[in-house]
């Protein structure tokens, strides 16, 4: 059934208001462009009135000289040309204030169609500017009782700036894998969770009396004194899974409790913690399952998730048997994000923070400080928001919860602090950016959540990344609303041996075809084999000569090899020229070679 322009516009008027959140202003004309299947390529949100709504009016701005700049009868007269040359019925409709021109697209038009119509305007020379008349809505915040609560969503000082994404995704058609203690019933969650699976194979550590099976509900993971080891204390349930699942996809916009940063999506729950924890053994088995592998005796997934969720972790470095797990995950396409740890030391000797190919996330409080207990260094790639209670329990991460000391009883809300709490934050802004742009890559969506990240309001010693993540702007990036992907990238791989204990050793990169500065958050990925890397200071030098320190010796650093990415503030430097990383090795017995290095503007 066809409907008048005038009855379309208030349906999508009343839409606009009651089937989506806007809480922050509708974002900039991208300047990023996407394939389009026209002649000329044209942006997205070029073609849009609102996001997902194709444009029914464009304003069109005529240069000066032009005759269509003063005259309506030139500018009907021109847009009827442009809709022969486009196949398409177009009508001036009124001079704005400004002196542009209000152009009618007519009924029923496509984004592509709009993009054609587009596409011409852009090509005459004599039109200055021609963008959609968008729509505009009333600024809503969620209607979730407990949402003032959340300074961790929306918070100007420290928070992730997530309602600004929500006017591009919420998470819609995706999966993420909660890799955790389960899954209690909670009428805030349950309509977002999907089945999962249970991996505990040890009935002990399941505690619900079997090994495994498919059902991930979580009876609790409560102790008796010394149960676990000699001199711990008793210890209550946690419903720890499900206070992370609530974080990452709470049901949102329901009046009643709190919201989930990606509210669209769905959360898979896989059980790998109980009583006194979980082996690496399930866990390997629940990434491998939770990306879509083979795991036998387990029955196909048919909720493969493209973001892994593990707020878990313990002492010693990644093993190999972890890493080939996570390897082959991402190699699967699905993003893995883990806790830094809560140890308030160098998060390269825990697991599975230090392995490769995942994104680690450290803790800050609501001032934006590196949480007191969060662990840091270069295995961090970036922060969020983990809280900490110790003082205003307000202050911590609020999120679905039960009141059970033991057994599940009735379900309620509760703050809680860690790295297990910072990790959700970025899983569900991943969860985000795969709902906004289905074929980001889990290099994509790293490369663009620190890119797009800001400085940390507070401080952090010890490392923690590229900054404070910053859900709308690397939401809005990956959608090409703004922002950046990742830049152009040069990278260096001729391999350089660093002797021990001896001089600096440099790896230089031509950067050219760049205009101006280099930027404020310029990332320097560096791949450097070493058996002792305390040992070794890092330089970043630009083409004037100045210095920027990547890394110090540290004597309590024992770990192996350094892959991190860095984030410099060269805004002073200019762009090309010859960059150098500089390396040396301080202190005798151990050698190492820089195998590559990146920097992406």
């Amino acid at each position: 059934m066809r409907t008048s322009a005038s009855t379309r516009r208030k349906l999508i008027s009343v839409a606009a208001v009651s089937a989506a959140l806007f809480t922050a202003a509708a974002p900039s004309a991208a300047v990023a462009q996407e394939p389009a299947p026209q002649e000329a390529a044209v942006p997205a949100a070029q073609t849009e009135a609102a996001p997902g709504t194709a444009a029914e009016r464009l304003i069109v701005g005529y240069k000066s000289g032009a005759a269509e700049a003063k005259s309506n009868k030139a500018a009907e007269a021109d847009a009827a040309a442009k809709g022969a040359e486009s196949g398409e019925d177009l009508d001036f409709q009124r001079r704005l204030g400004s002196g542009a021109a209000l152009v009618d697209l007519g009924e029923d038009l496509t984004r592509t169609d709009v993009a054609d119509v587009v596409a011409e305007y852009r090509a005459d020379p004599q039109v200055a500017y021609v963008v959609p008349d968008r729509l505009n809505k009333p600024l809503a915040t969620p209607n979730d009782t407990e949402y003032s609560k959340q300074w961790d969503l929306f918070e100007t000082t420290a928070g992730m700036n997530v309602p600004g994404a929500w006017d591009v995704a919420t998470g819609s058609g995706v999966t993420v894998a909660v890799i955790d203690t389960g899954y209690v019933t909670h009428s805030d969650l349950g309509a977002n969770i999907v089945a999962g699976y249970d991996f505990i194979s040890d009935a002990t550590v399941g505690n619900d009396g079997n090994g495994r099976d498919s059902n991930p509900a979580d009876p609790g993971d409560w102790t008796a004194a010394n149960e676990c080891q000699a001199g711990d204390p008793a210890s209550t349930s946690s419903w720890h899974g499900t206070h992370v699942a609530g974080t990452i996809a709470a049901v949102t916009n329901n009046s009643k409790g709190v919201a989930g940063i990606a509210y669209g999506a769905k959360v898979s729950p896989l059980r790998v913690l109980g009583k006194c924890g979980g082996y690496d053994s399930d866990i390997i088995d629940a990434i491998t399952w939770a990306s879509g592998g083979t795991v036998s005796g387990v029955p196909a997934n048919a909720n493969v998730a493209k973001v892994i969720n593990m707020s878990l972790g313990g002492g010693g470095a990644c093993s190999t048997a972890t890493q080939s797990a996570i390897n082959a995950a991402v190699n699967r396409g699905t993003t893995v994000v883990v806790a830094a740890g809560n140890s308030n030391a160098n998060a390269s000797g825990y697991s599975p923070a230090s392995c490769s190919n995942v994104v680690s996330v450290a803790a800050t409080d609501r001032q934006g400080n590196r949480s007191y207990y969060s662990n840091y260094g270069t295995v961090v790639d970036i922060a969020a928001p983990g809280g900490e209670t110790n003082s205003v329990t307000a202050n911590g991460i609020l999120s679905t919860l039960n009141s059970g000391g033991q057994g599940p009883s009735s379900e309620n809300y509760d703050y809680y602090q860690g790295t297990s709490m910072a990790s959700p934050h970025v899983a569900g802004l991943v969860a985000l950016m795969k709902s906004a742009n289905a074929a980001l890559t889990p290099a994509q969506i790293e490369s663009a959540i620190k890119t797009n990240s800001r400085a940390l309001p507070g401080t952090c010693s010890g490392g923690c990344g590229a900054g404070l993540a910053d859900a709308a702007k690397t939401v809005q990036a990956v959608s090409g609303s703004g922002g950046s992907t990742g830049g152009t990238t040069f990278t260096s791989t001729s391999a350089v041996s660093i002797p021990d204990n001896g001089s600096a050793v440099e790896s230089s990169i031509a950067v050219s075809g760049r205009s101006g500065n280099a930027p404020s958050a310029l990332q320097v990925g560096v791949d450097i084999t070493h058996t002792y890397r305390g040992d070794l200071v890092v330089d970043l030098v630009a083409p004037d000569g100045s210095t920027y320190r990547l890394k110090a010796a540290s004597s309590s650093d024992s770990a192996d090899n350094i892959s991190a990415t860095y984030t410099v503030n060269a805004s002073s430097e200019t762009a090309n020229g010859t960059w150098k990383l500089r390396v040396q090795d301080t202190a005798a017995q151990d050698t190492g070679r820089i195998n590559s290095w990146k920097l992406t503007f």
